[in-house]
Formats: C-alpha cells, structure tokens, sequence
C-alpha cells in the first residue's frame, strides 16, 4: 500500500457522495417518502463504506496503524448501502409516487459474503440502471451510455475485487477502474442535473 495509491482512492469516494447529494436533491419531487429514504439511506451508507476503506488505505500508508475493523467492515457496508438505494431507485420506477410512504425491510445482516455479493449487483445494478431509464425517459441517450459504461466498471471492479490486490499493478488496475467508473457517474448526474431532473416528472 503506497500514499500515492491510498490518496487516489479518497477521488472516487468524494465523486460518488458530490453525485448522491445531486441526485437526492434532484430526485426528491417524484419519490415517495418511503423511497427516498431508502435511496438516501443507501447512497449515505455506500459513502461512509468508501470513506472508510479509503481512511484505512491512507492510516496503513502513513504507518500510524492497521485499522483492521474500517477494512472488514466496507463490504458488507456498502453491499447493504446498494441494496438500500437499489429498493428506492425501484420503487421510484415501478411504483406510483406521492401516494403515500413505502415500507420496505432493511436486509438482514448475515456473516457470509455471497449475500453481500448479491446485494451488491441487484443494489448497482438497480441504481444505475434505474437513472439510464430516466435518462431515456429525457431522450438523453448521451447520458444513459455514459451511465452503462459507469456501470460496466462498477461491475468489472466487482469482478478485479476477487483478484489478488496485494499486487500493486492489480491495486493500480482497479484503482484506475474504479475511478473511470465514478467519474462517469458524476458527469451523468451532473449531466442529469443540467437538463433540469429537479423538473422532470417520471412517467
């Protein structure tokens, strides 16, 4: 783990949480209660993992400590915080809105990681895939590619995950991935904000 490396990581991390203050704001007037709090749970909680794994990364680079609990708890942190804001993004699209806050269960919290893997991909998958249908919906094809390929490496830094990052090129590679993919979701929901979401009214 280098400092260069643990800096990095911060990047993705502050673009996400500039893209979720965004897209709450925005969001906010075709969501129900129940769905926004789901969505701003989730985003908030996939925030605070990112900080903290990147907080970790930068304490072992500096030699202050190893502190082991900011490590081991991002995964199962930000696979609740994706399934969280994946349950909004969904009732949002397929539910009728202001009708009335949604209930919704919050995941339990199991010891295993193939639940957390799940959440992950059902969670992400339904974020994003749930803002290009929006911006289909808008007509801004531009926008729903660049948050396909936000999502392509989102997914790919699911898979690199799995690979031995105790190689620093295999650190590098998925640092620079995950980086692409958040700056890709950042200029679409920056992009979104522009043509005015905060006055679209999804149908």
């Amino acid at each position: 783990m280098t400092l260069p490396m643990a800096i990095v990581d911060f990047i993705p991390v502050i673009l996400f949480l500039m893209a979720a203050m965004t897209l709450l704001h925005d969001l906010y007037h075709m969501m129900s209660k129940g769905a926004f709090a789901l969505l701003a749970a989730g985003l908030i909680v996939i925030s605070v993992a990112g900080f903290y794994k990147a907080t970790w990364k930068l304490l072992y680079a500096l030699n202050i400590c190893d502190f082991a609990a900011l490590n081991a708890s991002f995964f199962p942190m930000q696979a609740t915080g994706f399934m969280l804001g994946g349950i909004g993004m969904l009732a949002l699209l397929f539910f009728p809105q202001k009708k009335g806050a949604y209930v919704a269960a919050a995941p339990a919290v199991f010891s295993g990681t193939m639940i957390f893997v799940v959440f992950t991909i059902l969670g992400t998958c339904s974020i994003w895939g749930g803002l290009a249908a929006i911006a289909a919906k808008m007509k801004k094809k531009n926008i729903m590619m660049l948050l396909l390929v936000s999502l392509l490496c989102m997914l790919g830094m699911g898979y690199l995950s799995s690979k031995d990052f105790s190689n620093p090129l295999m650190n590098w590679i998925g640092e620079g991935v995950n980086l692409l993919g958040m700056v890709l979701f950042f200029s679409s929901v920056r992009l979104l904000h522009q043509a005015e979401l905060a006055a679209f009214e999804y149908k």
